[in-house]
């Protein structure tokens, strides 16, 4: 619960993920909050942070991997923080001011986690956050416990769907909006059903995203066997808004297969989005991982992929063995402190 003294911070991932989360947070504990968020692979979020005593932190859906020598200066400063997040962490930290919420099961995300939390206080919310996570058969299973009608949760879905896809972009350029921005808009509304009745713009964003992934439907398969399958993207702003929603739609739609989504930049490299089967979510951050990429169990990316270490990755994404190498790493652990 927020304190009267000091600064609230907020710090998140700015896709639906990451937004949803926060959200419930501020829709529960109403307070003014500065909010640190940025695109999809703005990672290292906690840099950007300046707290000390009587300051606390939230952060949300970010890897504190990348994110632990800036967590660790925040609390020799003196600052509370607050972490939900559902990425592979190195040593969690053990201090008195370190308040963790961390589940490492790839049937789970940050908002759902903030959801356990406020004991489903902002469930609608939560359910956005995990629709566009990719979590669908989970978002429609708990929207169906709540209550929640087919219409209703199809509309949330198409929601969370559109505000991931507004988080993917190398520059801020690529996307249609801010997800600063985008926030200010959420934030107004407790109910994601009630946004949907009053706000043009989850309709604008689908309308982006849909004629963004006809333009990919275009392009043929770079390279595939029988259990994973790779697509190359050109460098254009559509192909950065496209990526990880792409992914996820390829992931749906061949559920027993691997894909791997790559878009040539700058520099003669690639990013990579890479999702583990859907019926064996997990390998995907051990592959990226090699490759000095990071992410989850079922999804997980490469920020820059040498165009030399293009055929070892594929050669190594083509003999993953998806499912195993997650539980061997102990994908499954839930770490909580107070």
């Amino acid at each position: 619960m927020a304190s009267a003294a000091g600064r609230q911070i907020d710090v998140c991932n700015g896709d639906a993920d990451g937004l949803c989360a926060v959200l419930q947070w501020r829709l529960q504990w109403l307070a003014p909050a500065v909010l640190v968020t940025g695109l999809k692979r703005d990672i290292a979020l906690l840099d950007r942070v300046q707290a000390g005593p009587g300051d606390e932190v939230l952060v949300c859906d970010v890897s504190l991997q990348r994110n632990r020598a800036a967590l660790l200066r925040l609390l020799a400063a003196g600052a509370r923080v607050r972490y939900f997040d559902h990425h592979a962490p190195p040593d969690v930290p053990d201090h008195p001011n370190l308040e963790t919420h961390i589940d490492l099961d790839s049937q789970t995300c940050t908002s759902l986690l903030m959801d356990r939390h406020l004991g489903g206080a902002h469930r609608s919310w939560a359910l956005v956050g995990a629709y566009g996570d990719n979590l669908t058969g989970v978002a429609d299973a708990l929207a169906a416990q709540t209550g929640m009608n087919t219409g209703d949760s199809d509309r949330l879905r198409m929601l969370g769907e559109a505000i991931n896809y507004n988080a993917y972009g190398e520059e801020e350029s690529d996307v249609f909006m801010a997800p600063a921005r985008l926030y200010d808009t959420l934030v107004r509304y407790r109910d994601p059903l009630e946004l949907l009745q009053h706000e043009s713009i989850a309709q604008q964003l689908d309308a982006l995203r849909r004629d963004d992934l006809r333009r990919a439907a275009n392009l043929p398969l770079y390279w595939q066997n029988g259990r994973a399958s790779a697509i190359l993207l050109p460098d254009a702003g559509w192909s950065r808004r496209v990526i990880g929603c792409l992914a996820n739609e390829l992931a749906r739609a061949e559920p027993e297969k691997a894909h791997a989504v790559l878009k040539a930049t700058r520099g003669d490299a690639y990013v990579v989005s890479v999702r583990a089967p859907l019926s064996a979510a997990g390998g995907a951050r051990e592959l990226c991982h090699r490759f000095g990429g990071a992410g989850r169990a079922g999804a997980a990316g490469i920020d820059r992929l040498p165009a030399q270490d293009l055929d070892r990755f594929l050669e190594a994404f083509g003999a993953t063995r998806w499912g195993a190498a997650s539980r061997a790493a102990g994908a499954d652990q839930a770490i909580d402190t107070p």
